[in-house]
């Protein structure tokens, strides 16, 4: 594309285009420069200036957090639509100021918990709001570059906000939580005294027709399994915010790199959990063009196996060795793994769902992360706690260590060779496909409802005091087998085309 053009589609876009795009920096700065730090703030000694929680609950928080903020944005565009992208905006980022400084300040895990769903409710409300703009903003000839810049715009926050990060917990770790505050109380201005409405679409979705769409592909058994199969991917990439920074903090020596940093490059470093997040998305800014070119003619199956197998590479990485430049060449390779796989993705949703539905189900292909989430960071932060947490700093520890990563290599080979089952035996929409997939199914629900009524037994009444956190994934276990056997087996309607 030459100059010319760049400009020519650069000054296409109005300006609450621009304005859009500044606040989706400034709000994933805010979220991930907190995210690149919060489990090991939240597990650090109280004498590291952490507040002293365990793994596995630091894991089970993070689970219902980030499982919120992939939820939450079923409703948030159409609350949006019904009252307005400005006055939603302002609502969101009202409670996203709130709960980011509210999580610095308070000590007290339930207070922590809930203040940490607040700003993920604002979270969720936020993000169909700016994609919504976007995609109203931009035209048939300029949505691929305006949606590049989106994306762009995304990756250039989680790159340099951690890098403040570093700067800011030198001081005090609630610096951090009160500079996402600030990046999102900023953005009260903009959304006051720039931006306007983008014009509405004659098809503005009502809540009704929300909850319409959602009832009929949750009853898809085969579109959900394809979902499930897939958040086993999804598995690997949210340890990148739990077992990842644990393991960097507990077992990994990063003197060499930050000797070659001072020595070399004459650059002052010191390798921390910040810089996790750092280099994934630094490894896709600079990366993510690239890969795009060589993959854009690949079939959709194709391309999604090989970025699947890309990101187990990563995860070996880190059960080959402890040495600094192998963890950060493991986070770098299941970088460009997620660069692969992801986009093409949406691709495949496309191919499976019903011809006639195609735009409905595009709207639910999200929901690998509310899977991902709930187990991947749950079953992370579980994992570290039983097996590596007790043996910090003991000798002959490698064979563990390498057990601990090559779980998650399995479970990512696993959802691998699940896709192409999937492919293979339900990928087309038939009678038959649809029988299958619904039995496999209703076999899965009725094993999570089986083992919720353990964990209500377990947390509830085995000990002799309540055991809440263990209540709480009994009630979320209860709730999805329940429901999905309810949906399962009812009889199906016909949905918003």
């Amino acid at each position: 594309m030459s100059q010319q053009e760049k400009r020519g589609l650069l000054s296409s876009f109005p300006r609450v285009f621009w304005v859009a795009n500044v606040m989706e920096l400034f709000e994933r700065a805010a979220y991930y420069g907190m995210n690149s730090v919060l489990a090991v703030y939240l597990t650090n000694s109280v004498e590291k200036g952490g507040l002293g929680f365990t793994e596995n609950s630091v894991g089970f928080l993070q689970s219902l957090v980030y499982a919120c903020t992939y939820v939450i944005p079923i409703l948030g565009g159409a609350l949006a639509d019904r009252y307005g992208y400005r006055r939603m905006l302002l609502f969101a980022f009202s409670l996203m100021t709130a709960g980011y400084f509210l999580s610095g300040q308070v000590s007290a895990y339930g207070i922590v918990f809930a203040s940490l769903l607040l700003l993920a409710v604002g979270a969720g409300l936020f993000k169909p709001i700016i994609s919504g703009t976007i995609a109203r903003t931009t035209t048939e000839e300029n949505s691929g570059f305006g949606f590049g810049v989106y994306y762009w715009m995304i990756n250039l926050g989680a790159f340099l906000a951690p890098l403040v990060v570093s700067y800011l917990k030198g001081f005090k770790w609630s610096y951090v939580f009160t500079a996402s505050a600030v990046y999102c109380a900023l953005q009260l201005l903009p959304a006051l005294f720039l931006f306007k409405d983008p014009p509405k679409p004659p098809n503005s979705k009502s809540l009704k027709d929300v909850l319409a769409g959602a009832a009929l592909v949750l009853g898809d058994a085969r579109f959900m399994l394809m979902i499930v199969i897939y958040s086993g991917f999804w598995i690997l990439y949210f340890q990148n915010f739990g077992s990842v920074l644990w393991y960097l903090r507990d077992f990994i020596d990063p003197a060499p790199l930050n000797d070659f940093f001072a020595n070399v490059l004459r650059i002052p470093l010191k390798f921390d959990s910040e810089h996790v997040t750092v280099v994934n998305a630094g490894t896709i800014i600079l990366l993510q063009v690239f890969v795009s070119r060589i993959v854009k003619n690949w079939k959709a199956l194709p391309t999604m196996v090989t970025g699947i197998a890309i990101g187990a590479l990563g995860f070996l990485c880190l059960a080959a060795s402890k040495s600094i430049w192998v963890f950060v060449l493991g986070i770098a390779v299941f970088s460009i793994g997620e660069m692969t796989a992801h986009p093409k993705y949406y691709s495949y949703v496309g191919l499976v769902a019903p011809k006639d539905k195609t735009a409905v189900y595009m709207g639910y292909a999200f929901l690998y992360g509310v899977v991902g989430s709930l187990v991947g960071s749950s079953f992370g932060g579980a994992l570290y706690d039983a097996w590596l947490k007790p043996i910090v700093g003991k000798q002959g520890i490698d064979a563990t260590l390498r057990s601990f990563w090559l779980v998650f290599v399995v479970l990512d080979v696993v959802a691998l060779l699940g896709l192409l089952a999937y492919n293979h035996f339900f990928s087309t929409d038939t009678p038959e496909s649809n029988a299958r997939a619904r039995q496999l199914m209703i076999v899965g629900y009725a094993l999570i409802l089986i083992a919720g009524c353990f964990f209500l037994y377990r947390g509830a009444f085995a000990g002799s005091e309540i055991v809440y956190r263990t209540v709480v994934q009994a009630v979320i276990m209860l709730g999805l087998g329940g429901g999905g056997l309810a949906i399962s087996f009812r009889k199906p309607a016909a949905g918003p085309a």
